[in-house]
Parts: C-alpha cells; sequence; structure tokens
C-alpha cells in the first residue's frame, strides 16, 4: 500500500478548492512587497500594460492584442455558413470556406448560378489566367534574384571555398526568360 509521504499544506488545499468551484485567478496565499495599482476594465476595454502588451476584455476573458490577430481571424472557420447560415463541417467545408468565404453547398450553388448564366467558362478562365498571372510574376522575381546573387565563390560539401570567374551571360538569360514567358502566356483563355 502506498503512503502519502507529504502532508498537504494549506494554500495546495485553498488551491484545489478554488479550482473545483471555478475561481482559477484566486489567490491562496498573501504576500508582501510592492504591488502594482488595481485598475478596474469592462468589456470591450483596451489597455496597454507596463510591459507594451495590448490588452483586451472578450467574453469576460482578459486577452492579449497581437499582431497575428488579424491572420489568426481569417484562418478560424465560424461555426455557421455566412451565407445560408447552417452548421459548417470542419473537414469539407475548410477548403471553401478558407478559399471563398463559403461552405461547400454554397459554392456549388454559386457554380450552379455561373452555368445556368452561361458565366462559368468565363470565371473558370479569369481565375486560370491570375494564377498564370501570379507564376509568371514569381518567375520574373526568382530570375531577378538569382541575377542579383554573387557567384564569385563557392563553398564546397568539404568546407572549401573555391573562387569562380567569369559572369552570367544575361543576354541568353533574357532570352529564356522571354521564351517561357511567352510559353506561360499562351496557356491562357
Amino acid at each position: 500500500m502506498t503512503q502519502l509521504k507529504k502532508e498537504f499544506q494549506k494554500k495546495d488545499v485553498e488551491r484545489i478548492r478554488n479550482l473545483v468551484q471555478g475561481k482559477y485567478g484566486e489567490k491562496t496565499r498573501e504576500s508582501v512587497g510592492y504591488t502594482p495599482p488595481d485598475e478596474q476594465h469592462k468589456e470591450g476595454d483596451i489597455w496597454e500594460s507596463r510591459d507594451g502588451r495590448t490588452w483586451t476584455i472578450k467574453d469576460g476573458i482578459k486577452q492579449n492584442i497581437t499582431k497575428l490577430d488579424k491572420a489568426k481571424k481569417a484562418h478560424v472557420m465560424p461555426l455557421f455558413c455566412p451565407k445560408c447560415k447552417k452548421i459548417m463541417d470542419q473537414r469539407v467545408d475548410k477548403p471553401y470556406y478558407n478559399t471563398y468565404k463559403f461552405c461547400l453547398n454554397c459554392y456549388a450553388k454559386f457554380e450552379d448560378k455561373l452555368k445556368a448564366e452561361g458565366k462559368y467558362e468565363e470565371y473558370f478562365n479569369n481565375i486560370n489566367n491570375k494564377v498564370i498571372d501570379s507564376r509568371i510574376q514569381d518567375f520574373k522575381d526568382f530570375v531577378e534574384s538569382k541575377l542579383n546573387e554573387s557567384n564569385t565563390g563557392h563553398v564546397t560539401e568539404q568546407g572549401d571555398v573555391e573562387t569562380w570567374h567569369g559572369k552570367l551571360n544575361v543576354e541568353r538569360v533574357d532570352e529564356y526568360v522571354k521564351e517561357t514567358v511567352e510559353y506561360l502566356e499562351s496557356l491562357k483563355k
């Protein structure tokens, strides 16, 4: 039989009692020293603490406001579809919400409406063309960054530094970029 070798202290018992009663922030002992002034805030208040962090109270809970709050909000899918107000399924509706900001059923209705109006092919081609334009821009940016890199030296797998002499043939690179962009442009509809 296992015996408890240490007795619970009064603060431990009080802490457990507070947790059971739902008083999560209650203190279990008194401390001596500096105490900052007790600021009372209401729901929706926004304030800055001494360490420079910004805080607010939402639904009765004190929350830190960070630079990533907008990104978090964009990533979190709501419980109900903003368009049809039905419950959204996390597995099925998540990709459609991230792209179109509504559920799969609403997207299917949207597509059906476009097909009935004869605008679906134009809509699909428009999306395709935007993707191609994005790829062209990414390719041009990549080539530009590679052209601006220094090619005077190279570190081998053994750790030796090799010095290279010579230059890139910029005219040939420009010709290649032009051909690639023409090919990608030809894919547009």
